[in-house]
């Protein structure tokens, strides 16, 4: 036995154990890999492998195809499911009132607007999070969401023609109130209602449209600027906290280099769908009539309202803050 104690130390000495395998992380989103949550993914990933020097490897997939959509995303992320995962914000208000901020209607105008609204959202959706057991890595920005539709819109009366897939509560609501037919829809069950006819308008940016080429089925693109939202990447708590200090600080430098790269492709995403859709045959209104905005609008003032109400004390200094840095 001795003999063979000291020939498995010999052949230990001259073939070392082999290095630890790496820790992989799978991390979904209900997106395409060419919408910015995708966009966001990969480059978290890239980011990821490069300062964890391969010790930490994120394995995204996109569109769904890990059976989690954003409503789900955060339990699927706490219960063990995936260790981290992307979800669209306003799909996530029955976890939070917090999560709906991003997409309140009109409330911002312009990528800055976005930004500020962002910053000043972060520790209040960090906090929501965490009360999951789940960590914030960072958040992704989406262009103006603007009407996918059939046919186009030139006043407020086609608006009531419309069976529009909503992204949330809000925007159901909004939607509902100017007269259409309004059902909240995550992005992965859109299509197949398109393909059955049971909707024939999408609420969604250029990006998204374009991620899943609805010009397809929908030719007409109105500029309404109803939102620019926000995506949410999380990761469980308790998976962050097993790493190693060096590789938690790899996680951090890596949403931040993330989330820096998404903002900044954000500055051109918009021209760049604009011309995508057009090689792709949509007639793109960027001046709508002012009664289609005005009529939506109208509502929005009222939801902003409901939305205080549900999200308690953290509605006044988060509005004010806003406000007050707003040009």
């Amino acid at each position: 036995m001795r003999l063979l104690s000291l020939l498995a130390g010999a052949l230990l000495l001259l073939y070392p154990a082999t290095p630890r395998a790496q820790t992989v992380w799978d991390m979904p989103t209900e997106y395409p890999e060419n919408a910015m949550p995708g966009l966001g993914l990969t480059t978290f990933a890239k980011h990821v492998a490069e300062t964890s020097a391969g010790k930490l490897q994120i394995r995204p997939s996109f569109d769904a195809t890990a059976g989690i959509k954003s409503a789900g995303m955060l339990t699927a992320i706490a219960d063990g499911r995936v260790q981290a995962g992307d979800a669209f914000a306003g799909s996530l208000e029955s976890e939070g009132a917090i999560f709906a901020l991003p997409s309140l209607p009109f409330l911002v105008t312009s990528t800055a607007d976005a930004k500020r609204l962002a910053d000043i959202a972060r520790p209040y959706l960090a906090a929501a999070l965490q009360k999951k057991g789940l960590r914030l890595l960072y958040l992704t920005p989406w262009p103006p969401s603007g009407i996918w539709s059939k046919t186009p819109l030139k006043t407020a009366s086609d608006l009531s023609g419309l069976s529009i897939r909503t992204y949330d509560k809000t925007s159901t609501e909004v939607f509902a109130g100017a007269g259409a037919k309004a059902a909240s829809i995550s992005f992965a069950d859109t299509m197949p209602k398109l393909v059955d006819g049971s909707i024939n308008a999408v609420l969604s940016s250029g990006d998204g449209g374009a991620g899943r080429k609805l010009w397809e089925y929908l030719p007409y693109f109105s500029e309404i600027t109803y939102s620019l939202p926000l995506s949410v990447a999380s990761v469980n708590q308790a998976v962050y906290d097993g790493l190693s200090g060096d590789l938690r600080e790899a996680v951090d430098a890596a949403s931040r280099q993330t989330e820096r790269e998404l903002w900044l492709a954000l500055s051109t995403r918009l021209q760049e769908n604009y011309q995508r859709m057009r090689q792709n045959g949509v007639t793109i209104d960027s001046s709508p009539a002012p009664s289609i905005a005005e009529a939506l609008q109208s509502g929005a003032a009222a939801v902003q309202r409901a939305w205080c109400v549900r999200s308690g004390p953290a509605c006044v200094p988060i509005l004010d803050a806003f406000r007050a840095r707003k040009p």
